[in-house]
């Protein structure tokens, strides 16, 4: 039976820390494809205004 004691968990700064990371990463995918989205609009709209 393994010894329970040589296994500490994972301190709980560097969870924190991962969180945060991956807070940012999705912060800034969210940013990146509302800019893709608005440009896509904008591309879609302009083309309506040229062909009516």
């Amino acid at each position: 039976m393994p010894d329970p004691t040589n296994s500490a968990p994972a301190p709980v700064p560097e969870k924190d820390s991962r969180a945060e990371r991956l807070a940012a990463a999705l912060r800034e995918n969210l940013k990146r494809r509302k800019a893709q989205a608005r440009a896509k609009e904008q591309v879609k709209g302009d083309a309506g205004k040229e062909s009516g």
